[in-house]
């Protein structure tokens, strides 16, 4: 049991509501892969499959086999992609529990070919992944006849998917990206001359979703007899990559989705301090008091996830005022400046992460003064934060 007094709550609520802001803003002519990989990037896979699965979602994307079992085990039937491929020795499983592997590498085809078989599986899916340009997974354009030929070897597979993924779908002026889907088109060109239909085409991720219509909307996909699926993953927990040109961020227009954050993360007052000034507060004494102050120990630090860049420079809400951190970030503990805060008492919740009366604290701000990203800041809150959900 849970006693110490930090938690996470995760709205599944505001989840359904982002997943249906996604699939109005895409139409129901496309397929929404739900991305839960990273437990969720941090909120919870279990928890939140399910409640993307009631709201209608038909696929679901994890890194990898392990991610996928617990969710098959719980009862998930959605379509589970895996969408880093997979390790020798698990393709037994993988075909055994339904599950839909990206494929690069002739061995997996091999692989697979020969787990299907021996399984009694006539077709076992799998989607197909092109190296346009990341340069992580994917076959190479160049290497894509040799890939194909061994596909069409397989008795016992079929290709249901191609995909690939953009490097750089947040920068408006980026030409990799049209480079990219260039790249994409060739493969699909070589794809459909083998003799192969895929009925799934995908590239875009949040930021696609929202910035680069064609990547899901392309007229001339429609020549593939397959439909566009995206992969937004941060989307659905509230968030998305601010947009770059020229190197400076733009908004507005249609650079726009309106999801919101569906985790809030808590912690209580832990003890109450008062300080002269000229004192010296935490690890290296990093913050010195300027005038007599008022500080609050808080039971939250980097071991939970609370990133020490944002030491005397991050802030929390209290009593529904912002009270800044003073002192370096410690493993277990943070201290906020709460001079002036009315009524200030140990016991008090404080909002870490969340929004209270207008004013904010969102994962967007964390990693601004973090030098990071919203992804990171969401998936490094850790198993010490307990979560709890609210339908």
């Amino acid at each position: 049991m849970a006693t110490r007094p930090t938690w996470a709550e995760v709205s599944l609520t505001a989840l359904r509501q982002n997943f249906r802001t996604v699939q109005k803003h895409l139409g129901a002519n496309v397929t929404v892969c739900a991305v839960v990989k990273a437990d969720a990037y941090g909120h919870g896979a279990l928890e939140c499959s399910r409640a993307l699965e009631a709201e209608g979602a038909r696929w679901l994307g994890v890194t990898s086999l392990d991610e996928a079992i617990p969710l098959r085990d719980a009862g998930i039937q959605a379509n589970i992609l895996l969408m880093t491929g997979f390790w020798r020795g698990e393709e037994n499983e993988i075909v055994r529990l339904h599950l839909t592997p990206t494929v690069w590498e002739v061995w997996q085809i091999e692989s697979l070919d020969s787990a299907a078989a021996s399984l009694g599986v006539d077709k076992h899916a799998v989607h197909l992944k092109v190296d346009t340009g990341m340069g992580r997974l994917g076959v190479a354009i160049e290497q894509l006849p040799i890939l194909l030929d061994a596909l069409n070897k397989a008795q016992h597979l079929t290709i249901e998917g191609i995909s690939t993924h953009l490097a750089s779908s947040e920068i408006m002026d980026a030409p990799s990206v049209t480079e990219q889907e260039r790249a994409f088109d060739t493969a699909r060109r070589l794809v459909r001359e083998a003799g192969f239909e895929p009925a799934l085409v995908h590239m875009a991720n949040t930021n696609a979703v929202i910035s680069r219509r064609e990547t899901w909307a392309n007229k001339n996909w429609a020549n593939m007899k397959g439909n566009a699926m995206v992969r937004p993953g941060i989307a659905l927990y509230g968030y998305y990559l601010p947009f770059l040109r020229a190197g400076r961020e733009v908004s507005g227009g249609t650079l726009r989705l309106s999801v919101k954050p569906i985790l809030t993360w808590k912690t209580r007052i832990l003890s109450l301090r008062d300080f002269e000034a000229n004192h010296a507060l935490g690890y290296g004494g990093t913050y010195v008091t300027k005038a007599p102050a008022h500080v609050a120990v808080l039971p939250v630090g980097y071991a939970d996830g609370y990133n020490r860049q944002l030491s005397n420079r991050g802030r929390v809400i209290v009593r529904e005022h912002y009270a800044p951190i003073v002192g370096s970030i410690s493993m277990d503990l943070t201290l906020v400046d709460v001079t002036g805060i009315p009524g200030v008492a140990v016991g008090d919740e404080v909002i870490l992460l969340g929004n209270s009366d207008g004013m904010s604290v969102d994962a967007l701000e964390h990693a601004r003064l973090a030098n990071s990203s919203p992804y990171e800041i969401l998936c490094n809150i850790s198993k010490r934060v307990p979560r709890r959900y609210a339908s």
